[in-house]
């Protein structure tokens, strides 16, 4: 620490000296003209020519009269050669004083070393921000022709927390979040192109609904009242289907305060759809296509890799009853169970419950632990029991049962999905159900909605209903194996405990 804030004072130091020389160590501008890896590409035609670059300085090598140095852009790096004949003795001085770190800019000819490497003359030079906090330094060699990084910025959860040191020194991150664009952008189009309509809905609400989770609580001055971060968009979202749009949809973010875990944060995005006269049957082809698209769009392929795994996402995916699942990997079949029942049972596999569950909650517990872990190729799980689903519709043909279903892929449900409940009279119901739950416990359990009832009064046609875990699509799609690789900026702990 000592070396570290003695190097900072040295920074420092140069900044003072920079400035009473009269050089401005964060100017206003810099007109760039090209980035690193346009250059390379098109070095036949930009061979000779005058170019301006900007990056960040990642590596120097002074030579007395001369340096060469390497610069970080948006693109990738590209080699500055620096001659003092060439920019004046002034300014090779104070190019001579900077560190590793900071942002220059460099006005050249491209041209092409002894050794091959593609590079700027430089013929003048700017310092555009000087980098007062060090760099950790990752070093690459060379050996039997493979590179290898050492001194490696590999911390996760620091890579985590300064998640722009991260960027900087492991480039290769950006690839992961260019990715993320592309998947929402392509998700995007693909709903747009059927004739979805973007909405927003509310963020602070003044009652939770929508899933099964614990809010986060806030207070409005100026209401005098209690609000809360949304859990779910759900019931917004179906209000405007009673409202008389028929297609709409939300990447919305959600707050959910609950454990954090490699595929939770409590801060996460959700994509929500709904449409209307359509039924879990049609959504469920309907997944398989987006999915198929996506992976398509970023890859070029249905064929992906992800945790080890090769997975194939293209449609037809595998479908398999909750029940039929379950007794598939446990060999027991629960389908009439009651809850006494389904406690023992639970005890016999060896599966933790606690008190405050109703039997959906055992299920669910059942299912997650002993059936999902199974599910490597995607595989829609579907027919829940009515416990498990306080807003999906009364399966049309089995007692006790919901039409909802959820896609697995590797291990993990990526989506959820229902015919929506629309009978005001049965949603009351199992609102009230949910009540009953929370007095036993749960606090997960859902709260009472006297508007959306009221909404449903209106009148809202059959619906279907889709949520997909964006973050949880990006692992995915990207191979990455926590959920705080495909988030920029994480939800941490504090950095003193």
């Amino acid at each position: 620490m000592e070396d570290f804030n003695q190097l900072m004072k040295v920074r420092y130091e140069k900044l003072k000296k920079l400035r009473e020389m009269g050089v401005n160590p964060y100017p206003y501008e810099y007109a760039q003209t090209h980035k690193s890896n346009t250059i390379k590409e098109n070095f036949e035609e930009l061979e000779e020519q005058m170019v301006s670059v900007a990056g960040r300085m990642m590596s120097v090598r002074l030579m007395g009269k001369a340096a060469f140095c390497d610069i970080q852009d948006e693109q990738g790096r590209i080699q500055i050669y620096l001659r003092k004949n060439e920019i004046g003795e002034e300014s090779f001085e104070i190019f001579k004083m900077l560190d590793i770190g900071d942002h220059i800019g460099i006005k050249g000819q491209v041209f092409k070393t002894r050794t091959g490497e593609i590079s700027v003359f430089a013929k003048e030079f700017q310092l555009l921000a000087k980098s007062l906090r060090p760099l950790p330094i990752v070093k690459e060699k060379e050996e039997d022709g493979q590179r290898v990084v050492y001194d490696q910025f590999a911390d996760k959860e620091l890579r985590y927390r300064q998640r722009y040191v991260d960027l900087v020194v492991n480039p290769e991150v950006k690839e992961v979040f260019i990715k993320r664009t592309e998947i929402i952008r392509a998700i995007r189009r693909f709903l747009d192109e059927r004739g979805f309509l973007e909405v927003e809905t509310p963020i602070l609400q003044p009652i939770y609904g929508g899933a099964t989770a614990r809010p986060f609580i806030t207070y409005h001055n100026a209401l005098d009242r209690k609000l809360y971060l949304r859990i779910a968009n759900e019931l917004y979202l179906k209000r405007l289907i009673v409202g008389g749009f028929d297609r709409v949809y939300e990447f919305a973010k959600d707050f959910r305060n609950e454990g954090m875990d490699r595929f939770h944060n409590p801060e996460f995005t959700l994509l929500e759809l709904y449409v209307a006269y359509k039924d879990y049957r049609w959504m469920m082809n309907f997944v398989e296509e987006l999915f198929a698209h996506v992976a398509n769009k970023v890859h070029g392929t249905t064929k992906i890799h992800f945790n080890g795994h090769d997975i194939d996402l293209t449609p037809p995916w595998d479908r398999l009853t909750m029940y039929e699942a379950i007794e598939k990997f446990t060999g027991v079949d629960i389908s009439n169970m009651d809850e006494k029942q389904l406690r023992e049972t639970a005890d016999k596999l060896k599966v933790e419950v606690a008190p405050e569950m109703g039997l959906g909650k055992i299920i669910d517990e059942i299912f997650g632990e002993l059936v999902e872990p199974n599910l490597i190729q995607p595989t829609f799980i579907y027919d829940y029991p009515v416990e498990m689903s306080p807003l999906a519709k009364k399966h049309r043909e089995k007692e006790g049962l919901v039409e909802r279903f959820e896609p697995i892929i590797a291990g993990k449900e990526v989506a959820n999905a229902f015919s929506e409940l629309n009978d005001p009279v049965d949603q009351r119901r199992r609102f009230e159900e949910q009540l009953k739950l929370r007095e036993r416990g749960d606090e997960e359990a859902q709260v009472m909605d006297d508007d959306f009832i009221r909404a449903l009064e209106i009148g809202m046609p059959p619906t279907a209903g889709l949520g997909i875990g964006i973050d949880r699509m990006v692992m995915i799609l990207t191979d990455q194996p926590s959920i705080r690789d495909v988030i920029l900026f994480p939800q941490m702990r504090p950095e003193n405990k």
